[in-house]
């Protein structure tokens, strides 16, 4: 039987005398790798970004909303409070609205809420002080509204208006002294309900005047701790689903309620799933090119079986079998999607670097990654090799040495 390294030792000899044919055969395996390589690389990174931006709030929260009216009041804030686990909770009433200061209108959302949501949110002030329960017409600005929105010219002590639509169809102002600006978060929230940079925050008394409305839109929870919030967010829901009058029959029933609840961890995982959906059909159009270049090494094996037909019935003739012939036609295929594949692994490594260093996020590329290369280019090698092989195999040793 032929040893394998003299299988390796003719490869490459045969690879050499046609060393354009055979780069260019290895184009659609070094494309396909690279982008099945970039591709799962550039995921993985998007979702650990995603996971320490959310982990960042340091807060292990839990947002309530609905979209009806008089849904939630004081008893449901109450049965929120005293679940247990609960560490914190904040009322919140929002809505989009109108800011004007000095000639400049903008829109902004607009949170009415309590003191309680600086813990809540893990609100940190850049100047000022956040909501206390003394408070009157104050307004506490998001970094994004106080230095994008107004260009930097609101600052603390200046007074601004706030015009919102209330639910008799009419036109609420009035007017706000600003009280504090908050510090520009460390995370860059993937949800507009938990990220305070965009918004406005004035006392939650102040909004429920301003809307004509009295009952209360939704809270914001935080957790004792992120290991028990599972179990905090689905008692809460238990226990507020309850208090609206939905029958127990219905509990585990999310369209029966007349409100939305999600978590940290509900935010990740729609992050991860969306991620993962994103990578999987970017993998399947890599596939293609893979696909594509393994035709191609099937082609050029071959034609490298015909262009060697009497070479394969000298060999014959000087007593290879069947299966010495076959090995050494799979080798070459092999070797020829492996330099396709080591070159791929670099090419995607490479695409994968530069995208994650000019989005200014970690990469991860793990050595699992370039094993993956490898496996697929000499799965596609062999897979590719195995036609072409047996055909030369197969040859008969007379007709072959008599071939013109």
């Amino acid at each position: 039987m032929v040893r394998l390294s003299e299988a390796v030792k003719l490869a490459f000899a045969s690879i050499g005398s046609a060393k354009l044919r055979s780069a260019l055969t290895t184009l659609g395996i070094i494309i396909g790798v690279a982008a099945v390589i970039a591709n799962i690389s550039m995921g993985a990174s998007f979702g650990q970004y995603f996971e320490e931006e959310i982990g960042a709030s340091g807060t292990n929260f839990i947002v309530i909303f609905t979209q009806k009216n008089n849904v939630f009041g004081d008893s449901q804030f109450n049965v929120v409070e005293n679940t247990n686990g609960v560490a914190a909770v904040s009322p919140l009433n929002q809505q989009s609205a109108t800011l004007k200061y000095q000639s400049a209108e903008r829109t902004a959302t607009v949170s009415g809420v309590l003191p309680d949501y600086e813990e809540v949110g893990n609100i940190n002030m850049e100047h000022g002080q956040f909501l206390t329960n003394q408070d009157g017409n104050v307004a506490v600005i998001g970094s994004d509204v106080a230095y994008d929105k107004f260009d930097r010219n609101l600052s603390v002590k200046n007074f601004i208006k706030i015009s919102i639509r209330n639910v008799d169809g009419g036109i609420s102002t009035q007017t706000f002294r600003v009280k504090g600006i908050i510090q520009d978060p460390d995370a860059s929230f993937v949800s507009p309900e938990v990220d305070p940079a965009g918004r406005v925050f004035i006392p939650l008394s102040i909004m429920q005047e301003m809307q004509h409305r009295d009952d209360i839109g939704g809270f914001f929870i935080k957790a004792d701790s992120l290991e028990i919030l599972d179990r905090v967010t689905d008692d809460v829901d238990e226990n507020l689903a309850r208090s609206v009058g939905v029958p127990s029959r219905d509990i585990d029933n999310e369209d029966a309620k007349p409100y939305e609840i999600f978590n940290q961890q509900d935010i990740l995982d729609q992050i991860n799933q969306l991620s993962s959906a994103l990578t999987s059909i970017l993998v399947a159009v890599a596939l293609i090119s893979l696909i594509v270049g393994s035709i191609g090494i099937m082609n050029i094996m071959l034609v490298t079986v015909t262009e060697r037909t009497k070479e394969i019935g000298l060999m014959k003739a000087l007593g290879y079998n069947y299966f010495d012939i076959l090995t050494l036609f799979i080798v070459e295929s092999v070797i020829i999607s492996l330099f396709g594949g080591i070159l791929g692994v670099l090419l995607g490594l490479a695409a994968s670097t530069a995208v994650n260093n000019y989005l200014d996020i970690a990469n991860i590329f793990p050595i699992s990654l370039i094993l993956l290369g490898f496996g697929i280019s000499f799965a596609v090698g062999l897979i590719s090799g195995v036609y072409p092989a047996n055909k030369a195999a197969k040859m008969d040793p007379v007709e072959a040495l008599h071939y013109e």
